[in-house]
């Protein structure tokens, strides 16, 4: 995410590695709470700064101030304290993530959620206790709303390479100090017997705002399912996007085609 300024917010009892895209908003930015914020939630191995220049380059596009920022345990935030429980995912959409929103004063924003970041978007829309009118609306890729045997198959997989290749160092580039508990806190979680049972779904009738979900036709870590159950599912509208020869991540196997897809949505949102 190229240019950034870097911060730190203190929420949920946990420092948290926040970047804004450049131009960063003035400080009084939030005297205009009509103007949604685009929020970066990053999926599984990931980290704030591994969106790279996307959020900026959304930013420009639709002229909206930008933010990602690291979960615990990921990046420049606080490491984790222990193994991650089954329900972390719950745990960032209703507790972590409106603290952070309040703690940056946004009262209107557009959440953009990658893989586990997807995922934690959907619940969080989808909560009861989701503040009305705070999310304008939904961009995930390639989220999960059920436990695939090809995902797992594909973390188990990530976990031989951890322990028999160079990823650990790749990741380190990344995670710094936190490369230990950005993996295994992912990586365990999943692979955990009470994780199989793990479902969203039920989340998904209570998401009144539109998503735009896009999943590619390759994705290691998912079928088609994920999404079409999104659409089948979900109260608002759904715009629904299979991108061919595409992987777990889009926004970097085909950036141009998926900025195009995220700006005309956001777009869409102010009709």
């Amino acid at each position: 995410m190229t240019p950034a300024k870097p911060a730190e917010v203190e929420v949920a009892g946990q420092r948290l590695e926040v970047l804004w895209a450049d131009p960063a908003p003035s400080p009084g930015w939030s005297e205009s709470p009509s103007t949604p914020v685009l929020v970066f939630l990053h999926e599984g191995l990931g980290c704030a700064a591994q969106w790279r220049d996307f959020p900026a380059r959304l930013g420009a596009a639709t002229g909206l101030p930008a933010m990602a920022y690291s979960r615990r345990g990921y990046g420049a935030s606080d490491p984790l304290t222990g193994p991650r429980d089954p329900d972390f995912m719950h745990v960032e959409a209703e507790v972590v993530l409106p603290a952070l929103l309040d703690a940056l004063a946004i009262e209107s924003a557009i959440l953009i959620g990658h893989s586990d970041g997807g995922s934690i978007a959907l619940i969080h829309a989808g909560t009861p206790a989701a503040e009305a009118g705070r999310i304008r609306g939904l961009i995930v890729e390639a989220p999960h709303v059920f436990v695939e045997q090809v995902a797992l198959d594909s973390i188990a997989a990530a976990k031989r390479a951890y322990e028999t290749t160079d990823l650990r160092a790749k990741l380190a580039r990344w995670h710094g100090p936190n490369v230990d508990h950005a993996f295994r806190g992912w990586n365990d979680a999943w692979l955990s017997p009470e994780f199989r049972d793990w479902n969203i779904e039920d989340h998904l009738p209570r998401i009144a705002c539109p998503i735009l979900a896009i999943q590619g036709e390759d994705d290691e870590y998912g079928t088609a399912e994920q999404v079409e159950r999104i659409a089948r599912a979900a109260r608002g509208p759904v715009e629904l996007t299979m991108l061919p020869a595409c992987g777990h991540t889009p926004h970097r196997d085909h950036p141009d085609a998926v900025l195009g897809l995220m700006t005309a949505f956001v777009a869409s949102l102010s009709e």
